[in-house]
This record gives C-alpha cells, structure tokens and sequence, in this order.
C-alpha cells in the first residue's frame, strides 16, 4: 500500500512537472526579447549583504560608474549590496542599469537604481543565469557568497568546454580571492583536472582602472556580441 502511494506521488509530481515547461518557456522568451536589445554590457557579482559603508561596496560603485563611462551597460541580480552598487554606478554616470531579479526568502529585494524598463523577474535560477551568460561581455566579481561562486564558476566552465565565446573575468579583491586561485592552481592543476590554459582569462585586480583597462584590451581583438 505504501508502495502505491509513493507511486501515486510521483505520478501526480511530473504531470505537474510537465506544465511547468510553459512557464520556463516565457522566462526565456520575455528575457531574451528584452535583454537583446540593450546592448553590450558588463555583469558585476557580488555578495548581497555587503553594506553601505563597506570599502567593496564603494569600490563596485566607482568601477561601475567607470564601466559605464567607458560605454557599457550594467547587469547585477538586481538586489542589494553589491548588487546595488552595481547599479548605483552606472545610474551615477546616466548609463544603462540592468537588474535581474529574482524571489529570495532573506535577501533579495529590487534596488532603486535599476532603470524603470531594465527591471527583470525570475522565478528560476538557471533562466536568470543563461540571461547573464548570453548578454554579458565580461563579468566583475566583487567578494560574494555561493551564488557568486555558482556564477563564476559556471562562465568558467562554459568557457572551458567551448559552449559560449571567451569573455573577460576579472575577479576584484586580491586577498579576498587569492587563497581560492591558490588552491585551484597548487591542487586542482596539480592533480590534472584543469589545464593551465583554463585560467588564462582569470584577471584579479585590486584598481579600478585595471578593470576597463582588461576589458577594452579584449574587445580591441574580439566582436562585441551576444555569447551564442
């Protein structure tokens, strides 16, 4: 009889399962109608609880604000702390400001610096992530969390095993990051489960003006365009 009801269960959750595609689907068609025609921009990454008065809040404002200035638009998740910042940067220097929201319990909320008609909502993870990777022409990663992780990693990967163009990522925080690069090379690289070439495009910086810099060199030998 418990067998049954496991059954049951089960049967009930994929008829459920198989609705949700439609609703997977227009995530996917609202965000690729409205983000193809922003425009080339950079993604900048960082923790959402990074407060006001902290100096990495300050400084993705400025590198954003000089990102924009250099004519870029700006994709963050939207929500606070350096999220913000992001877009409080570009909205500084009268830039494009991208915000890809989504539902968080703690967390996330829509900060005010997103432009009215930039302002983007998922439901799901993976489509707001395919969002990031297909319009952005580099990512900047402030100190963050595992969602910042889960983003730099996943460009990583992609790059690695040819699924979208090479992009920029440059990783900003010197003694935030190094101890991560560290291991990666001295026992990932090590064991011979990543290539050296795999991290060539791995830029960290402490200056802003290393950030525009990195990315201007690139696109001087590469096409601005969406990354597939």
């Amino acid at each position: 009889m418990r067998k049954e009801q496991h059954h049951k269960g089960w049967n009930e959750l994929k008829t459920n399962d198989s609705w949700a595609i439609f609703k997977i689907m227009g995530e996917f068609v609202n965000g690729f109608e409205r983000m193809g025609s922003i425009g080339p921009c950079i993604s900048i990454f960082g923790s959402a609880r990074t407060k006001e008065d902290n100096p990495y809040y300050e400084l993705a404002v400025e590198i954003s604000k000089s990102i924009s200035e250099a004519g870029y638009g700006i994709i963050t998740g939207g929500g606070p702390g350096i999220m913000e910042a992001g877009n409080r940067g570009a909205h500084l220097a009268g830039g494009t400001s991208v915000g890809l929201n989504i539902d968080l319990p703690f967390e996330q909320h829509d900060n005010p610096y997103i432009d009215n008609d930039k302002s983007l909502d998922f439901d799901y993870f993976f489509v707001r992530k395919v969002m990031f990777v297909k319009y952005s022409q580099g990512f900047v990663v402030m100190p963050g969390g595992f969602g910042t992780l889960d983003e730099l990693f996943e460009a990583i990967t992609l790059i690695q095993t040819h699924k979208i163009e090479k992009f920029p990522i440059i990783l900003v925080g010197s003694t935030f990051w190094n101890g991560l690069f560290d291991w990666i090379k001295s026992t990932m690289l090590q064991f011979g489960n990543i290539s050296p070439e795999d991290l060539n495009l791995i830029h960290i910086v402490d200056d802003k003006e290393e950030v525009v810099e990195i990315i201007d060199a690139f696109y001087k030998g590469h096409i601005l365009s969406p990354n597939f």
